[in-house]
């Protein structure tokens, strides 16, 4: 019997591990304010304003903030324009401004047409999304554009809009449920470079 050559599988380049250097982008990032500032308009600014100032953390959730031992980079890609950034956005600010060992950078879509590429969700550059880098600009996790609780409320209005406004109710359960979602996902990259053996070799402990 005789045997059929097996034909390599073709490499999808999507989904290919490209390199792509992402420290380069979170240092030439802009912080949270300085991004608003450039890229906002007058709405835009009073949208991110009025949501920022929504975000409300939990005494406990800032103490795990705080306990974050090992220094974590965001780079987070993003459009003042979109009312999913509006939405999340401030709330790495509010959780940089707690948290001691968190750096947070931020890259508008539109004027990195390399890294909107390579951040592509289903063919698109979707925003926001966030690429946490360890303190030596290695990506350890990403995270985007919407979180789970999000896609479950759109999946029950699939006929309504695909970008939300970024209006935010005060007090909003849902909205508690988003921030705490976004920290499950800073907290997963935290532990990872916690319980890294390269780093827990550099650091001694």
């Amino acid at each position: 019997m005789t045997s059929t050559p097996i034909t390599p599988l073709a490499i999808n380049p999507a989904l290919s591990v490209t390199g792509f250097d992402f420290q380069s982008r979170f240092l030439v990032g802009l912080p949270y304010q300085q991004f608003i500032e450039r890229y906002a308009n007058e709405r835009d600014h009073t949208r991110w304003q009025a949501v920022y100032d929504a975000v409300s953390l939990t005494s406990d959730q800032q103490s795990i903030l705080q306990s974050i031992s090992r220094e974590v980079r965001l780079l987070c890609m993003a459009g003042t324009w979109c009312g999913d950034c509006v939405r999340q956005c401030p709330i790495l600010q509010r959780f940089a401004e707690v948290c001691p060992n968190l750096q947070l950078r931020f890259v508008d879509r539109d004027h990195d047409p390399a890294l909107a590429a390579e951040l592509r969700i289903c063919g698109a550059p979707r925003v926001p999304q966030v690429v946490f880098l360890s303190e030596d600009g290695e990506p350890v996790h990403r995270f985007g554009d919407r979180t789970l609780s999000q896609y479950r409320n759109l999946a029950e209005k699939v006929s309504g809009a695909s970008c939300a406004t970024g209006i935010v109710i005060p007090g909003d359960e849902s909205y508690r449920v988003v921030i705490a979602e976004w920290l499950n996902e800073l907290e997963r990259a935290a532990l990872i470079l916690r319980t890294s053996p390269k780093l827990r070799q550099r650091h001694g402990d």
